[in-house]
């Protein structure tokens, strides 16, 4: 059955040689026009996240959360004057506090309580509901607990809403709504050394306490906008995409028949809703920078025969038969990296990555009719720079007469006036104005200023390099975990990271209730270790820096070898936490009453 098929997605290239390689002249020619385009947008902006703002200000309405309903009173809570607490505390509630939640309480962990901006559940899939919205990893992979859910997804690429309505059961599953504190902010977390417990203040003037925080906000959570002369003065509608106004667009887009539509952005957001966009507008003009790399979506619904045979601890199952698979190609690079020099190898991995971009750029120019917006179009950078795409309408999209794309070359939309984005000395009127700006990359608490013992600040403790262990533990900030962060292995399917990370932390609560612990903190050797480990496996290649600006690398921003994931492979990493909870004593310290 089709259903069988595991494409994920490989992001280290093989190092096998082409018998039928062009010459090396080629992908030289090729490198040099990725960094000529990178260049070309390091000059208009200077490397950086400081080009974007927060939605604040006279933009703070595009903030609001046009999913809920009602904005719910309540009084503030009060576990310090009241004497109360909660033992483990979620900062964020998507996949990362759902899942850990689920092995917290298979582990006999009954007061658990999230904390979430939001109304509901669901994190990344509470805000992002724009029309088209899906996930871009095979659903059978990407959606956690399907086990223990009895659920198989309905579609190879699951869909927006049944992903939400996926989160929002394993809440009630495991009774995590009783507890759940929604539309509010956690602004500080401060641990009590004395009371060896963390105070947690909100935005809606709550002051609570917990035996343990997760930090489970993710780093992409926090919306963004560039920083663009004008904005203000647009006289139009507008929003964000994570903000989609369906009261102005209709719930099938049908009140845009007669608007024009502006788009800023062409990333993952806007892949996914520009066709929607260009089936019932009257215009579209969509407003590029950088193009993103477009590849197919292999979609189909999955079949009742299927998902009938799959039986207990399928998804168990598949995850081991992919951390195999991963195993083995690790081996097989091992085995080649003898007879291979090391440059050698980065040149085969560059030159494999390049042919894979070169197939995404016939796919353009088989596809889209303008031989102009079929270059236009074209990604000049390595694959994996930015995060790759997969749609099959958004390129044909651009066939319809009332689709116009805007290129900038680069420059981005620097001006917006009464009418609309101004390029080039047109102003482009459209009524209707979509962000699709994506969302600030965090390297901490998202609106949160975390301080563990001695009035230790995370951002201080990190302003000379981020010191982790697993990328979960920081040392100084005790019974604290954070989850999806910087120095954890990277993966294009996060779901798999995060359900090893949230095993890990449900095993060291366990461990700290079994031997009555009142903290957990890694030692300072151990986060030594890490950092190490982290510094050894990145900066053997000069590809962040090569790469045209975008979230994977700070907006084309040096930083330091620490400062990014763990690159020694997701089995590697798996392996590690293994060694670590064998020998809990070595790399933890504890207090107890």
């Amino acid at each position: 059955m089709a259903e069988e098929k595991q494409d994920k997605f490989v992001m280290d290239f093989d190092v096998t040689e082409r018998a039928d390689r062009p010459p090396q002249e080629y992908y030289d020619d090729i490198k040099a026009k990725f960094a000529e385009e990178r260049d070309l947008r390091l000059e208009y902006r200077p490397p950086g996240t400081e080009n974007y703002r927060d939605l604040d200000g006279a933009m703070a309405d595009l903030a609001r959360d046009p999913y809920a309903d009602d904005w719910v009173e309540r009084t503030p809570i009060d576990d310090v004057a009241n004497g109360g607490e909660v033992e483990v505390l979620f900062i964020g509630g998507g996949f990362s506090a759902l899942l850990t939640s689920a092995r917290l309480r298979e582990k006999g962990v009954e007061s658990i309580r999230i904390v979430e901006r939001g109304a509901d559940v669901g994190g990344t899939w509470y805000w992002n509901r724009y029309p088209g919205v899906a996930c871009d990893v095979v659903a059978y992979d990407y959606l956690p607990l399907l086990d223990e859910m009895n659920y198989v997804p309905t579609r190879h690429y699951a869909q927006g809403p049944e992903i939400f309505a996926h989160c929002q059961a394993i809440a009630e599953k495991y009774d995590l709504y009783d507890l759940a504190v929604f539309q509010t902010t956690v602004t500080s977390t401060v641990w009590d050394g004395e009371a060896q417990r963390w105070n947690i203040t909100t935005d809606r003037s709550d002051t609570m306490r917990a035996k343990f925080v997760v930090c489970a906000n993710g780093t992409l959570a926090k919306p963004r906008l560039a920083r663009i002369d004008g904005m203000e003065t647009y006289r139009g509608h507008s929003f964000h995409t994570s903000r989609w106004d369906y009261g102005f667009t209709g719930a099938d887009l049908e009140n845009l028949r007669d608007v024009r539509v502006g788009i800023i952005g062409t990333g993952a957001s806007a892949v996914q809703i520009i066709p929607n966009l260009a089936k019932t507008a009257k215009s579209v003009h969509v407003f590029q920078r950088t193009p993103s790399s477009i590849d197919i979506r292999d979609d189909w619904e999955t079949s009742d025969e299927w998902a009938a045979k799959q039986g207990d601890g399928w998804q168990a199952r598949r995850r081991a038969k992919i951390v195999s698979k991963l195993r083995e190609q690790a081996e097989r690079r091992g085995q080649l990296r003898g007879g291979i020099t090391r440059d050698e190898k980065i040149r085969r991995q560059e030159n494999n990555n390049i042919d894979a971009m070169m197939r995404i750029h016939k796919r353009i120019d088989d596809t889209v009719e303008d031989p102009a917006t079929a270059e236009s179009l074209k990604p000049w950078y390595m694959l994996m720079c930015k995060r790759p795409c997969f749609h099959n309408e958004y390129l044909p999209a651009f066939n319809r007469p009332n689709v116009h794309l805007i290129d900038t070359h680069g420059k981005g939309v620097t001006e917006i006036g009464e009418r609309g984005p101004i390029f080039d000395g047109v102003e482009y009127g459209v009524d209707l104005l979509i962000y699709a700006t994506g969302f600030e990359v965090q390297q901490t608490g998202i609106y949160n200023r975390i301080v563990g013992d001695n009035d230790l600040d995370l951002n201080d403790k990190y302003d000379s390099g981020i010191r982790t262990m697993l990328g979960i533990h920081t040392a100084g900030f005790p019974n604290m975990f954070i989850m999806g962060g910087y120095q954890a292995s990277f993966q294009f399917n996060l779901t798999d990271l995060l359900q090893v990370q949230g095993d890990h932390i449900a095993n060291c609560i366990k461990h700290a209730r079994t031997h009555g612990y009142d903290t957990i903190d890694v030692t300072s050797e151990s986060e030594d270790w890490w950092v190490h480990e982290v510094i050894a496996h990145r900066g053997k290649t000069t590809r962040n820096q090569e790469c045209t600006p975008g979230y994977y690398n700070f907006e084309g921003q040096e930083n330091r070898r620490q400062d990014g994931n763990y690159n020694g492979g997701f089995p590697a990493y798996i392996d590690h936490i293994a060694d670590i909870e064998a020998d809990m004593d070595t790399h933890f310290v504890y207090t107890k009453d």
